[in-house]
């Protein structure tokens, strides 16, 4: 069965890259990486989520490429980046610091945003020394350090070990998606977005989950079950703000308040009414203005060499 593509016309249709590299991380696994907009500008770097895709942040991509040099890599098993057979918070750190030394000059800043397991891999990578070389603020959006599955609301159940125990098997589930149809986007819109989603967001996301190949979504899925990445949120000292979408049910607010609460340098914690999980889809201009305010107040514009004779 063939992968549905994403998405041609529209805001969330993806712009084509300025270039396109292989980064490669610390166990050899090639990394699918493009970058966007002018060489020189303020760095921008975008972390997708679980069954994600570069194809994801289109509109952040569009909105930002004019004046900052965005980006964007395929996760593990993602888009274009091959499947692998480590999936761990490591693997996610380690790509994370291929891509940001594959990319960035030495002592070169960038604002770093992820969304969902994208947020996590920067909580994996707070300790590391590229990215504490690189990242100058992050952006979090509509993610979690620890107990997904639990806080998980797709179920409408009472929290505890019923609902913890089907909301984990539903996650896992190594069933295929198959083709985007109205009742798989109905599925797909109740699940991961807020009631009043449009359709051209609703279609946009759905292609890019169901092109997601059900071995690398069910690998996945059990890094997310067990993850506990409390202390690294505490290790995530640079400037950071958080966005979440109110009516989130696989990350829940529960979670977006934990983090602005653990973070030792937190500027800001933004609730959206009746979003759900798909921030960067459901609001691109609220997502897009936060990394762009991120960049003005903490990333200054690399500057050219001084000629020899002009420094003296």
């Amino acid at each position: 069965m063939s992968r549905p593509s994403p998405v041609t016309t529209g805001r969330y249709a993806p712009p084509a890259p300025v270039r396109v590299l292989t980064a490669t991380s610390a166990d050899g696994a090639p990394l699918h990486v493009e970058v966007h907009g002018p060489e020189g500008a303020p760095a921008v770097v975008l972390a997708h989520g679980w069954t994600c895709s570069t194809a994801f942040w289109a509109a952040q991509i569009r909105d930002l490429a004019a004046g900052h040099r965005v980006i964007a890599y395929d996760q593990r098993g993602h888009g274009r980046t091959p499947a692998s057979p480590a999936c761990s918070t490591d693997a996610l750190a380690d790509d994370l610091e291929a891509v940001l030394t594959a990319t960035l000059a030495p002592g070169e800043r960038a604002v770093i945003a992820g969304h969902s397991m994208g947020g996590m891999t920067m909580m994996a990578a707070s300790g590391r020394p590229a990215f504490r070389e690189h990242a100058a603020a992050v952006l979090l959006c509509s993610t979690g350090s620890a107990r997904l599955v639990p806080e998980s609301t797709v179920l409408p159940l009472r929290p505890g070990r019923v609902r913890t125990w089907i909301t984990g098997r539903i996650i896992a589930s190594r069933l295929p998606l198959g083709p985007v149809t109205p009742a798989a986007r109905r599925i797909l819109k109740y699940a991961t977005m807020g009631p009043a989603s449009a359709p051209d967001m609703v279609e946009a996301c759905a292609r890019i989950v169901h092109a997601c190949p059900r071995a690398v979504r069910h690998a996945w899925s059990h890094v997310l079950a067990g993850l506990d990445l409390d202390a690294a949120v505490r290790e995530l000292t640079v400037p950071a703000e958080v966005v979440v979408g109110t009516a989130d049910r696989l990350t829940p607010p529960v979670h977006a308040r934990a983090l602005a609460a653990a973070l030792p340098d937190c500027r800001g914690l933004t609730e959206l009414p009746g979003v759900g999980h798909m921030t960067p889809v459901e609001a691109p201009g609220l997502v897009t203005a936060r990394i762009r305010d991120l960049v003005t107040a903490h990333v200054s514009a690399p500057q050219p060499p001084v000629p020899a004779e002009e420094s003296a």
